[in-house]
């Protein structure tokens, strides 16, 4: 049997706490001293997008594809969750987090069935091969009973994909993230929701960008959803 270890969240974030630019900031200056001096708009806004749809609370959640761990680690510290654990084909996780942390062959989860009650995947989807996105799923539902928080990007066609190439160049290649992806539109989302399993019971976009920006890059490219099993 697989030994399952559980980082735990501080006894402030079980009731959950303002998520507030300052908040996300003082979690992600620890680890990145980019965030000391500039204000995380992106990260809080994406977080109260999740905590929006969030219907909890839950005691142990399973972040998927958690990168540098430092999202997963807002999650711990801002949201009504007892324990965070973050996974990874990667280990990119950064130092000093108080979530556990695991890297994995990306087949199949190294837990036990179950034995999360809800899930994570932020901006992680559209970097997954197509042919192994419906598998990924199916192994996060063997190991989390409970819904999915999902945020990542909706696409129209090709000019929305080359807009979120450079969403993804410019978001990721600092922090050694993966660039190549395929994204997808609200039709591949909803099939690959019901080819898991799933079915999508809300989703909501948000404020990421403003003025010329919000122009270049439309707002409507960045959705947060709740996945419910069938």
């Amino acid at each position: 049997m697989i030994q399952q270890t559980f980082g735990r969240a501080s006894a402030a974030s079980r009731t959950g706490a303002l998520i507030t630019p300052e908040a996300v900031a003082k979690t992600l200056g620890r680890h990145f001293d980019l965030y000391r001096y500039r204000s995380p708009h992106y990260q809080t806004v994406m977080l109260r997008s999740l905590r929006d749809l969030w219907r909890g609370p839950h005691d142990r959640l399973l972040d998927v594809g958690g990168g540098t761990g430092v999202i997963a680690q807002c999650i711990a510290d801002l949201f009504p969750v007892d324990a965070v654990t973050s996974v990874d084909v990667e280990n990119r996780f950064c130092d000093g987090l108080t979530i556990a942390s695991h890297v994995y062959d990306g087949e199949r989860l190294p837990f036990t069935d179950g034995s999360h009650d809800a899930a994570t995947i932020n901006n992680v989807v559209h970097h997954v091969p197509v042919a192994v996105r419906a598998p990924l799923f199916h192994d996060i539902a063997r190991v989390v009973d409970g819904p999915l928080y999902i945020k990542d990007h909706a696409t129209r066609g090709w000019v929305d994909d080359a807009r979120l190439t450079a969403l993804d160049m410019i978001g990721n290649i600092a922090f050694a993230g993966m660039v190549r992806a395929n994204y997808l539109s609200m039709a591949d989302w909803e099939a690959l929701a019901a080819a898991s399993g799933y079915r999508i019971a809300a989703v909501r976009t948000d404020t990421y960008r403003h003025g010329l920006l919000a122009r270049v890059f439309p707002n409507r490219l960045e959705i947060a959803m709740r996945w419910e099993r069938r």
